[in-house]
């Protein structure tokens, strides 16, 4: 792989096929895919009806410019903001969650004519822009770590909300991947302030949307009621379509004032397409509902680990979306776990700044290979400790 410009730890470079829950390397060796690739396959590597409803669209028109969206993407717009909840609002379809993620935040910021917004401390926004950036000057960071309802959220007071744009909440800061969630009723609490000193709720549903949590959001563990919804990964179940849904009065403000944006693939009639399959196969087969159901069985497994095995420190999860924090150890690691496994044909997630293994399997992980991976699991901890 020499020319391929190394951004990341490049582990493996030889698989071959995917389907479902696995994938194939090019000597024939099968995987489970824990991670459904970057946490984008949400109902598994090329889902018959997917690939069938894209090869239909291929068949059709894959790409337009943006002045000529067809009916393909308000079909796809009226199935977002139906199972968002956002549903009198509009939607643009874009590429990327990134993407996504910055331009709702612009949209924020448009609206109500202030520049700053707030976010958790924790929470990963973006790879661009300024919600990528974070800077001091467009930006208070709050560290829900240091408040508590103990005092009435005392921590808030010192927020100038009436200066906020918004509030840019990822539920469970997934993206920085420590799979912790702040307290509903601070959320709860920061929402209202916001909304209720004129600015936005805007929530980046990247990683947490279209099922992994458990809900089909993960605001909707929160009684909130989002002005803006970022979608983006499993939309697309691993083809490149993100969406922004806004809600009706913020989309048109915004419209009046005569603001512009268009990218190469805006609205595309494929993405699109994708994106109206995976909603459809979400609902009539269950996979919310069925995800959910793993999620807990998977879950429990990972806290009888816990309970077992010293080296564990917690076992934590919302839905599909679990980890495993390890104490500090001289052999056993987030990522001494993470290579054992792969060698065991398992695909995980690490992060060594929060010594955690991740798991973000697809809705459709089977139970037998949740059972297999806390097995192998358990015999690898227990050689460890022996």
């Amino acid at each position: 792989m020499d020319h391929i410009f190394a951004c990341h730890d490049i582990i493996k470079t030889d698989f071959v096929h995917a389907e479902d829950c696995y994938q194939v390397d090019a000597a024939g060796r099968r995987y489970v895919d824990f991670e459904s690739g970057i946490w984008c396959t949400a109902l598994g590597h090329r889902h018959p009806r997917v690939q069938r409803a894209m090869q239909a669209q291929m068949d059709q028109v894959v790409h337009l410019g943006t002045r000529y969206p067809n009916a393909r993407v308000e079909e796809a717009a009226r199935a977002v903001l139906d199972v968002t909840g956002v549903t009198d609002g509009k939607c643009v379809f874009l590429s990327s969650g990134s993407e996504a993620v910055e331009f709702g935040a612009q949209m924020a910021r448009r609206f109500s004519g202030r520049n700053r917004l707030l976010t958790f401390q924790s929470s990963y926004l973006s790879a661009l822009g300024s919600t990528g950036a974070k800077r001091p000057d467009e930006w208070v960071l709050l560290d829900w770590a240091d408040c508590t309802d103990d005092d009435g959220w005392a921590c808030l007071d010192s927020i100038p909300f009436e200066t906020l744009g918004g509030f840019v909440f990822e539920p469970g800061g997934s993206g920085s991947g420590f799979v912790q969630f702040p307290p509903k009723a601070l959320v709860e609490a920061l929402a209202r302030r916001v909304q209720a000193a004129g600015g936005l709720l805007v929530v980046n549903e990247i990683t947490t949307g279209m099922g992994r949590t458990g809900k089909w959001f993960g605001f909707q563990h929160y009684d909130v009621q989002p002005d803006i919804v970022c979608l983006g990964k499993g939309l697309g179940n691993g083809y490149p379509v993100s969406a922004v849904a806004l809600r009706q009065t913020v989309a048109e403000t915004i419209e009046r004032s005569g603001f512009r944006y268009a990218q190469s693939h805006q609205n595309d009639p494929l993405g699109c397409a994708v994106a109206v399959e995976v909603i459809a196969v979400m609902r009539e087969e269950g996979w919310v509902e069925q995800g959910t159901a793993t999620g807990a069985y998977f879950l429990e497994g990972l806290r009888r680990l816990a309970e077992k095995h010293a080296v564990i420190k917690a076992a934590r999860g919302r839905g599909m979306l679990l980890g495993l924090a390890f104490h500090p150890h001289e052999r056993v690691s987030a990522q001494w776990a993470y290579t054992a496994l792969l060698q065991r044909g398992y695909l995980t997630g690490y992060y060594p700044a929060g010594n955690l293994l991740r798991f973000d399997p697809a809705l459709t992980m089977p139970r037998a290979e949740v059972d297999g991976l806390l097995a192998c699991l358990d015999e690898l901890l227990a050689e460890a400790a022996a």
